[in-house]
């Protein structure tokens, strides 16, 4: 079991569920270190101050807001633990919403609530709710001297926190091509919708791994061992002439392939 990596409540109605806080993803992507070409050794960067290029222990750096251009405020953690009291060790679920609702850009990053001892019935009944009626609740949350939208959902048994981006922190998708006078026709899209039609199946996670990190692994034991690296040759992307015809040619080759896969 994974320590928690924070300890707090969620706050329900009136109800308080003592709760850890644990991370529910893990980023396998290969790590690459930076070496000296001569003799591979690890490159460390150092804390250097920019007005002597003295090095700085951590015990002399404090937080600074830059409020205009090379213009600061210092504040200590007692500071930020005062900005957002009613936040501090606390999810504070404010509504419920159905997840259909949310915007999946505004996700950040997934937590696992788990249950102290003394909250597991109140935690049962809360994460049973949630999954009979749909619902997913948005909640304030303090973590790491930052106050945090999320929300609170039912998987697997197991209560789900997502961190969100504020609303204005989402950019507008606003691209001068987008605004371009094309003729779009219907039995174009008609067809799109069939490719679509042909490839919609069920979710499966099995079906998907990550081939960049299995090669690296396997180009990692290859140079170990001291064989041969040969590049494999990649293929010219097909050049696109008639864009009906192209999604004519989709249209038949997916729908092989959904013959091929029922």
């Amino acid at each position: 079991m994974p320590r928690a990596i924070w300890k707090g409540a969620i706050n329900f109605g009136l109800v308080t569920i003592p709760v850890g806080l644990y991370t529910a993803t893990d980023d396998k992507t290969p790590k690459f270190k930076q070496l000296r070409k001569t003799d591979h050794s690890p490159i460390r960067y150092k804390r250097v101050a920019e007005a002597d290029g003295e090095e700085v222990s951590w015990d002399e750096i404090v937080k600074g807001y830059e409020f205009e251009k090379d213009r600061y405020v210092v504040f200590t953690d007692e500071d930020l633990d005062a900005a957002v009291p009613e936040g501090n060790k606390l999810v504070d679920v404010i509504q419920f919403v159905d997840e259909s609702e949310i915007d999946p850009l505004m996700y950040k990053k997934s937590y696992y609530l788990a249950p102290e001892k003394t909250g597991v019935k109140a935690y049962r009944i809360l994460q049973e709710a949630l999954e009979d009626k749909g619902r997913v609740g948005i909640a304030k949350v303090s973590i790491r001297e930052k106050q945090q939208l999320a929300t609170l959902r039912s998987k697997d048994g197991v209560l789900v926190m997502e961190t969100m981006y504020w609303p204005d922190e989402i950019r507008e998708g606003e691209f001068e091509e987008l605004g371009a006078n094309i003729e779009v026709r219907p039995e174009e899209v008609q067809m799109a919708a069939t490719i679509i039609d042909n490839l919609t199946r069920p979710f499966d996670d099995s079906e998907f791994e990550d081939k960049t990190r299995h090669v690296i692994e396997e180009l990692a034991r290859k140079k170990i061992e001291g064989e041969e690296i040969v590049a494999p040759s990649s293929p010219e992307p097909t050049k696109v002439v008639d864009l009906l015809e192209a999604l004519k040619a989709s249209v038949e080759a997916t729908k092989e392939k959904k013959a091929k896969a029922g």
